[in-house]
């Protein structure tokens, strides 16, 4: 509510002051239109959530993938372990009754021979199932060529909206400015070869934000 005052002070009614906010919009959108930034606002009004959800799509796939491999990782490990144990312990028991030579029975020498039977089935079966897993961690890779598609999208749209952020801050700088622009930054790469007054390089769009006080 605004408050009413007397003399020069005095109160602006509420649909005057309305009145005149809405005359301040449309002169302000007007403006805008007219320099060509609404269109500019208008894209990256609708680039920006695209870029996020873009982003969050990369998340997700990452996510999903680092998840893919750490389960088959850990299903590959116990089996890995497994082999290995068998191994080791088969080694020592046939070093032993290598050892024991002619003093061991054709018993201990069968049972032997049925125990590394047995082993060496289980290392086939848990070979197989490594080998599984494995694929199972190169195909949750191949989110990379599709967030790799996705990133090199956001970037173009990042540049994209720098690129013409500074071309407006190039056309609408102030002509004393843009005479103290013209023998440096002005007249180096182009945007849009088309154009003139334009830039490009990363160093020059900082030495211009620079120079204008930015």
């Amino acid at each position: 509510m605004v408050e009413q005052h007397s003399g020069a002070g005095a109160m602006v009614p509420n649909e005057e002051f309305l009145s005149r906010i809405g005359h301040m919009t449309r002169t302000l959108h007007d403006s805008l239109r007219g320099l060509g930034l609404d269109k500019l606002i208008e894209k990256a009004a609708s680039d920006i959530p695209d870029a996020r959800d873009r982003l969050d799509y990369v998340a997700r796939l990452s996510e999903n993938a680092a998840q893919k491999v750490l389960n088959a990782t850990d299903a590959a490990s116990p089996l890995q372990d497994q082999i290995g144990g068998d191994a080791r312990t088969l080694k020592a028991e046939w070093h032993g009754l290598l050892a024991a030579g002619e003093q061991a029975d054709n018993a201990a020498w069968r049972a032997l021979a049925e125990q590394t039977i047995a082993a060496l089935d289980q290392a086939a079966t848990g070979t197989s199932q490594t080998k599984a897993h494995l694929m199972d961690i190169m195909m949750a890779q191949d989110f990379q060529d599709l967030t790799g598609q996705v990133i090199k999208k956001v970037t173009a749209i990042a540049q994209n909206l720098e690129q013409q952020l500074v071309q407006m801050l190039v056309d609408f700088a102030p002509d004393q400015m843009k005479k103290e622009l013209d023998n440096g930054l002005l007249n180096g790469p182009q945007i849009d070869p088309t154009r003139e007054n334009v830039v490009a390089d990363q160093g020059q769009v900082d030495d211009l934000l620079d120079s204008l006080g930015f």
